[in-house]
């Protein structure tokens, strides 16, 4: 049996509709909130910060 090693820690976004639940989501006012949101979870989080299109980040534990 293995352990799961690779999980989505959170997900930034400007448009709420392309989140779905199961982890933390943060909705974002502007580009820019996001960018900044996004740059400091990885570091908390200690996972790396994904560009998914231009409204979407989700931070992975790789």
């Amino acid at each position: 049996m293995s352990a799961i090693e690779k999980y989505i820690l959170a997900v930034v976004t400007t448009d709420p509709t392309r989140t779905i639940g199961g982890t933390a989501v943060f909705i974002c006012k502007t580009e820019e909130e996001m960018h900044f949101y996004a740059k400091n979870l990885e570091a908390i989080l200690d996972g790396i910060a994904h560009g998914i299109g231009d409204d979407l980040y989700i931070v992975v534990k790789h």
